[in-house]
C-alpha cells in the first residue's frame, strides 16, 4: 500500500534532523534503490521520482527548525542552581563538615588531657583545709577507729597543706610518659581518619564525574538511535527501508534508554555519596570543576613506595607509639614496687580553740612510703603490662606487612588503570572508524541494520569503557597517595598551588 498523502508524511518527517544520511542512501542506483525496499512483506517499492519530494520538504522543515539537532540537558528536579565544585573545595568542606573527623579529634584532646592527669603526680599538691570541732567534754576520746592521735579539742581552725613527689624512682614519669604517648598515638589516628575522608572525597568526587561522563555517553547514544530511527522510519514511510529495519532501530533505541535510565540512576547515587562524605545529611547538587591532582611520579620499583609508606603512614604512627606507650607502661609499673619519697608541709591558724591548743602551728618533714607485700599485684600487673607490650610490637610488624601488601596491590591497580585507558583509547578509536564504516555500508545498501546496531553497540561499550578507565587512572592515583601517607601532602600541595 502506497502512501498518496503528502502532507501526512510532511507532518511525519518533520521533526527528522539527520537529512544528509538519507540524501546520501538516495544517491545509489534507482536498480539499489528498488532491491533495498523489498523486506519480508515483499510491498512494492515506491519510485525514485516519489521519494526525492517529499524527502526534500522534509529536509526544508527540519532546517526550519531552530535547535533541532542541538542535546538539550534537562533541568535540575530541584530549584537551587547547581553550587560549582573543584576538588581542592572538596577537600576543605569535608575536612570542616565530617563529623568522623570531629570524633577523631575529640578523642586526641581528651587523651591529652589523660597526660595532663598522669603529669600532675610531679608537681606540687596544695590544699586548704578548715575544721570547727566541738568535744562533748574536755577529756574526749576517739575509741575505735584507725591508729591516730585519740584526743579530740574544741577549735575553729584553718591551714594549708603543700606536698612534693620527690622520686618514686621513675614511676610517674613513666606512666606520663606513657599517656603522651598514648595521646600522640591518638593524635595520629585523627590523621588517619582525614586520609580516609580525603580517599573517600576523591572516590565520590572522581565517581560523580565517571557517572557523568558515562551519562553523557548514554545520552548521545540515545541520540544518535532516535535519529537513525526517524530516518529509518522516512525511508520506510516512502518504501525505501523494510519494517524489519525500523523495528531493529526501535530496539536499539529502547536498549540506549536504558542504558541511559542506569546512567542516571548512577549519577545520583554518586552524588549523593559525594555529599554524605562532604557531611552534608541532604543530597546536594553541584557542577564538578575537573581539575585532576597532579600525578604522582611513576616508578618502575615498588620498592620506594613502600619505603614511604613504611615512613609516613599515620596508622604506622600510632601503632608505634602505642608500642612505646606499652613498653614506657610495663617501666611504671615495674618502678611501681620501689619507695617513694615525698616532702610533706602544713601550717594553718586557729582563731578559737582550746586553751591546751596554740593560736598557729606549722610543721614540714619527709614521707617514704615502700611497698613490701601485696599478694603478688605489683608484679602480675608489671607483667601484664610487658606482655602486652610485647603484643603491640607484633601488632605493629603485622601492620607493617599489611601496609607493604596494600601499596603494592595499589601500584599494579594503577599501572593496570593506565593500560586499560591506553586499551580502551584505542579500542574508542576503532568502534569508531568500524561504526563510520558500518554507517557508510548501511547507507550504500550493502549491509543490514543488525550490522550498524552491532557497530553502535560496540561505540557505545568502548566510550563508556574509555570514560570509565579515564577516571579510574585518577582514582587509582589517590589510593597509592593515600597507601603511601600522602594524602595530606597532595591536598596541602595543590591548595598552595591555587
Amino acid at each position: 500500500m502506497r502512501h498518496s498523502n503528502p502532507t501526512a508524511r510532511i507532518n511525519f518527517m518533520k521533526r527528522h534532523v539527520l537529512i544528509a544520511p538519507v540524501l546520501a542512501g538516495l544517491a545509489i542506483s534507482a536498480g539499489s534503490v528498488r532491491a533495498l525496499a523489498e523486506d519480508a512483506d515483499s510491498r512494492p517499492a515506491i519510485s525514485l521520482a516519489e521519494a526525492l519530494p517529499a524527502v526534500a520538504q522534509a529536509m526544508t522543515l527540519a532546517q526550519a527548525t531552530p535547535g533541532a539537532s542541538a542535546m538539550t540537558t534537562p533541568a535540575p528536579a530541584s530549584g537551587n542552581p547547581a553550587r560549582t565544585l573543584t576538588l581542592e573545595q572538596a577537600h576543605s568542606i569535608a575536612l570542616k563538615n565530617h563529623p568522623g573527623i570531629a570524633a577523631a579529634d575529640y578523642r586526641a584532646l581528651a587523651a591529652g588531657e589523660v597526660y595532663k592527669q598522669a603529669r600532675s603526680g610531679l608537681l606540687p599538691q596544695v590544699g586548704l583545709y578548715g575544721s570547727v570541732v566541738q568535744a562533748q567534754s574536755a577529756d574526749t576520746r576517739i575509741m575505735a577507729g584507725g591508729l591516730n592521735n585519740p584526743s579530740v579539742f574544741n577549735r575553729a581552725a584553718f591551714g594549708a597543706g603543700i606536698s612534693q613527689l620527690i622520686t618514686d624512682f621513675g614511676r610517674t614519669w613513666n606512666l606520663a610518659q606513657s599517656t603522651k604517648l598514648h595521646a600522640s598515638a591518638e593524635s595520629q589516628n585523627a590523621q588517619t581518619t582525614r586520609e580516609q575522608v580525603l580517599l573517600e572525597v576523591d572516590r565520590s568526587f572522581f565517581a560523580v564525574l565517571q557517572a557523568q561522563g558515562v551519562e553523557n555517553v548514554a545520552r548521545q547514544t540515545v541520540q544518535t538511535r532516535q535519529l537513525l530511527l526517524d530516518r529509518v522510519s522516512i525511508l520506510a514511510a516512502n518504501k525505501l527501508k523494510s519494517d524489519l529495519d525500523v523495528s531493529f532501530a526501535r530496539v536499539a533505541l529502547e536498549n540506549g534508554n536504558l542504558l541511559l535510565q542506569s546512567a542516571q540512576n548512577g549519577f545520583d547515587s554518586a552524588l549523593a555519596s559525594l555529599s554524605a562524605v562532604l557531611g552534608y545529611q541532604q543530597q546536594q547538587h553541584f557542577n564538578l570543576i575537573e581539575a585532576a591532582p597532579a600525578p604522582i611520579g611513576f616508578e618502575n620499583d615498588v620498592t620506594p613506595y613502600i619505603d614511604k609508606a613504611l615512613r609516613d603512614r599515620p596508622e604506622l604512627a600510632s601503632f608505634r607509639d602505642e608500642q612505646d606507650a606499652a613498653n614506657r607502661l610495663a617501666r611504671s609499673l615495674r618502678d611501681a614496687r620501689l619507695p617513694t619519697v615525698s616532702a610533706v608541709i602544713a601550717a594553718g591558724d586557729a582563731p578559737s580553740h582550746d586553751v591546751r591548743l596554740p593560736d598557729s602551728y606549722s610543721a614540714g618533714g619527709i614521707q617514704v612510703s615502700v611497698p613490701l607485700f601485696a599478694g603478688g599485684f605489683y608484679q602480675a600487673r608489671q607483667r601484664e603490662a610487658e606482655l602486652r607490650a610485647k603484643a603491640a610490637g607484633e601488632s605493629l610488624r603485622t601492620l607493617e606487612d599489611q601496609v607493604a601488601r596494600d601499596v603494592r596491590i595499589a601500584w599494579l591497580n594503577l599501572n593496570n588503570a593506565r593500560d586499560r585507558l591506553r586499551t580502551t583509547q584505542q579500542l574508542s578509536r576503532y568502534a569508531a572508524n568500524a561504526y563510520e564504516l558500518a554507517e557508510a555500508r548501511y547507507k550504500a545498501g550493502t549491509s543490514s541494520i543488525v550490522e550498524l546496531s552491532q557497530a553502535q553497540l560496540e561505540l557505545t561499550s568502548a566510550q563508556i569503557g574509555e570514560t570509565t578507565a579515564r577516571y579510574d587512572v585518577l582514582i587509582q592515583e589517590s589510593a597509592l597517595n593515600y597507601e603511601t601517607g600522602g594524602m595530606m601532602n597532595a591536598t596541602a600541595r595543590a591548595g598552595s598551588s591555587d
